[in-house]
């Protein structure tokens, strides 16, 4: 009986080791996700906002080429 608790002592301790140094392993592995995650989120804000920039532009770009059309028309007629 002693035999036996000596023996399963013996493994039990190696077995916790590798358990425990899994365990650590996702954690970090789990980490660096969130951390990649994060990066990917802000790259994605930062092309949201440039692409807002960039439609703006096209957009005032649009305004002043319809107010040059109309004012050409204006002279145009006059």
């Amino acid at each position: 009986m002693t035999g036996m608790v000596a023996i399963i002592m013996v493994f039990s301790i190696p077995l916790a080791a590798i358990i425990t140094n899994h365990l650590q392993k996702q954690t970090k592995l789990k980490g660096q996700m969130i951390s990649d995650e994060l990066e990917l989120e802000k790259l994605k804000h930062e092309n949201f906002v440039l692409e807002t920039q960039k439609m703006r532009l096209e957009l005032e770009h649009m305004k002043l080429e319809d107010a040059h059309k109309t004012e050409n028309l204006l002279l145009k007629k006059g």
